[in-house]
């Protein structure tokens, strides 16, 4: 048996998109990390210097992994919102008080589980952390009608992002959820879209730009209809 590897073969599907959502799972956590650090050494002597040089090289490195990610199947946009509720969003309203929010956020990596916590809760929203998709049934179960959003990170062993998700629908149907994935597939994508999923959050992500989509979507979910359409999108939160 020749047990020589062909050099003309390719990665497995399957392999390819693993590998692009660790590579940008990584970068989530080096892009609001060096964030972190940019807002506490601002004044510091050559810290602009440094974080500069940072900046560019996470940049380069998100160029990169967009690149991979189109090549592997996924989608082009970082930051996708359920068209149900990009329609609801349009309509004039008042600002909505974060605080008045409870965000339950679940992510296996404990390093990015607590860097977005921080973010959220630095932004006045009551956050409740969950690490795996079976800690986040069990503490959903307990209290479902006081979240307002789940923000689900979608590659975790035993019980993934997807399962949980359809879990969560079933405890609570009109639950809004936003998956928050290094890679997802296109068609995958578009299937839960029209389950009833309220948005994606592609890694890596700045701390502005999450902030930014959890906004949004709970701005739209105030004003999405009061029964659900047939993506599933309701609005009583």
């Amino acid at each position: 048996m020749n047990s020589e590897i062909d050099p003309e073969s390719k990665p497995q599907p399957n392999s390819l998109s693993r590998a692009t959502s660790d590579l940008n799972n990584a970068l989530q956590i080096i892009s609001v990390t060096a964030s972190l650090i940019d807002n506490a050494w601002q004044g510091s002597d050559r810290s602009e210097e440094y974080l500069g040089m940072l900046r560019a090289s996470v940049l380069r490195a998100e160029q990169v992994a967009a690149e991979f990610v189109r090549q592997t199947g996924g989608p082009g946009e970082r930051v996708v919102m359920n068209p149900q509720l990009v329609r609801a969003g349009k309509r004039p309203s008042a600002p909505l008080k974060s605080a008045e929010q409870r965000i339950l956020l679940v992510d296996d990596d404990p390093v990015a589980l607590a860097l977005v916590k921080r973010i959220l809760t630095d932004a006045g929203y009551p956050v409740v952390a969950a690490h795996s998709g079976f800690e986040c049934l069990d503490v959903f179960r307990s209290s479902a009608h006081t979240y307002d959003l789940v923000i689900l990170d979608m590659n975790m062993p035993l019980l993934t992002g997807e399962e949980t998700f359809h879990r969560l629908r079933e405890i609570r149907p009109d639950m809004p959820v936003v998956l928050c994935a290094g890679f997802i597939e296109q068609e995958k994508l578009t299937r839960l879209m029209g389950s009833g999923l309220a948005g994606l959050l592609r890694k890596p992500l700045a701390p502005d730009e999450i902030l930014d989509h959890v906004r949004a979507t709970l701005e739209s979910l105030k004003y999405s209809h009061a029964n659900a359409d047939p993506a599933g999108i309701s609005t009583t939160v």
